[in-house]
């Protein structure tokens, strides 16, 4: 890396990069696999649900809060973290908050009732809520923007992997065994990748030459007073509260879709994904982030329709529906946070990703919190209103579908093009 690239927002070198050297290829799949964790850490409540609310005899607005938890916690961490995120070696935060997250999980792995469950989360949000900050902020300082939707695209792919591997075979533990020892996997898992990074992975601290705030508390003023950030904060919390209303509830019961093929669903909605993400990753930097962004949106709001008011259906429509509303998320996903990471100057890109991953747990706790307020779950199981949970997420697309257009607009304009 330069320092050509590091100091420069907007990609505009001549002699332009086309590929990834052995090293950031490395730096690629290092990094994919430690969202790997942190994402299935969050994602297996949401198919655990089924299991976890009778083994623990709670409710589903109880559950809700668990999940939510973990999405506060993760909030107010970002905000922690925003003042200190651009003053230490990346290399060093990512450990640190990792190692702390891994003991957040085995807090969860030992619990025995709700509460001590709830303080797990609380505990796992405080660290993995950072992580992927300092995972953008590293993607930001290493590659230029001209390669960030194909680096977005890999690294996303954990999201899929997630599903493909890290949900089906927890559900199999959890079916098999009980659902401790899903948690307890992933504490194994990320154990080894605490010890991967630890020993092959280079310090990322080049932002350190630039002038700082020596004060942390300025350096999180100064962050937050920056007017143009303010709508790029502003689209990360609508992206988010969509995502997080959803994603909780799994309407196995409403679908008419038996626990033991749950696994399968993610399984083949995960395949598709994995090829999904670097697809569009490449598609967002052959043809703009803000179309794929509007392609994906689109996509997005016809398939939460849908999926909203699915009554019984068969195994094969509920895997179609799935791979579909999978294939809208990532087409907004990936280009969006792609666009994100050209916003910040280079000495506010650590703080700038933190409070950005702060308002989107915070804005996800309460989308969670309000969709378990919304729904309630019938005698049968099945949840009842999640048609207007669907209302809800739309509404929010359209809103960010707009706004992310002014975002690109600004990028666009420092870059000197018409469309990044």
């Amino acid at each position: 890396m330069t320092e050509q690239t590091l100091a420069a927002p907007i990609d505009d070198q001549q002699d332009r990069q086309r590929g990834f050297s052995r090293y950031q290829a490395l730096l690629i799949a290092l990094l994919a696999f430690t969202q790997f964790t942190i994402i299935l850490d969050f994602i297996i409540m949401s198919p655990l649900g089924a299991i976890l609310m009778p083994a623990l005899d709670i409710t589903a607005t109880q559950f809700g809060v668990a999940v939510s938890a973990y999405a506060f916690s993760a909030g107010l961490s970002g905000i922690l973290a925003a003042g200190f995120a651009d003053r230490f070696d990346r290399k060093r935060l990512l450990l640190f908050f990792y190692v702390g997250f891994t003991l957040g999980t085995l807090l969860c792995a030992m619990a025995q009732t709700y509460h001590v469950l709830l303080l797990g989360r609380i505990v796992t949000g405080l660290f993995g809520g950072v992580i992927g900050s300092v995972v953008l902020a590293i993607i930001t300082d290493l590659f230029p923007l001209h390669l960030r939707g194909r680096v977005m695209g890999f690294v996303q792919t954990a999201f899929a992997a997630s599903q493909v591997l890290g949900i089906p075979a927890g559900l199999f533990l959890a079916n098999h065994w009980n659902w401790h020892v899903c948690f307890a996997a992933i504490v194994g898992l990320s154990i080894a990748a605490i010890a991967i990074i630890a020993f092959a992975m280079e310090p990322v601290d080049a932002h350190l030459r630039l002038k700082q705030d020596r004060n942390p508390f300025h350096h999180l003023i100064a962050t937050v007073a920056q007017k143009r950030y303010t709508l790029a904060f502003a689209v990360t919390t609508l992206l988010a509260t969509g995502g997080y209303m959803l994603m909780p509830f799994y309407t196995v019961n409403n679908l008419g879709i038996d626990m033991l093929h749950l696994p399968t669903i993610y399984l083949v909605s995960g395949l598709f994904s994995i090829v999904t993400g670097p697809l569009v990753g490449r598609a967002s930097d052959a043809f703009g982030k803000y179309p794929t962004f509007v392609f994906g949106s689109v996509v997005s709001v016809i398939m939460v329709l849908i999926y909203t008011h699915l009554g019984h259906v068969s195994f094969a429509t509920a895997i179609l529906v799935n791979v579909l509303m999978f294939v809208g998320i990532f087409s907004r996903m990936i280009p969006s946070q792609a666009l994100m990471s050209a916003i910040p100057d280079p000495s506010q890109r650590g703080s700038f990703s933190a409070i950005s991953a702060s308002l989107q747990q915070f804005s996800g706790g309460l989308g969670s919190m309000l969709a378990g307020a919304i729904i309630a779950q019938a005698p049968d199981g099945s949840l009842i209103h999640f048609d207007r949970i669907g209302y809800v997420v739309v509404a929010s697309a359209m809103v960010s579908l707009v706004a992310m257009y002014f975002v690109q607009k600004a990028v666009a304009e420092r870059a000197g093009r018409r469309v990044v």
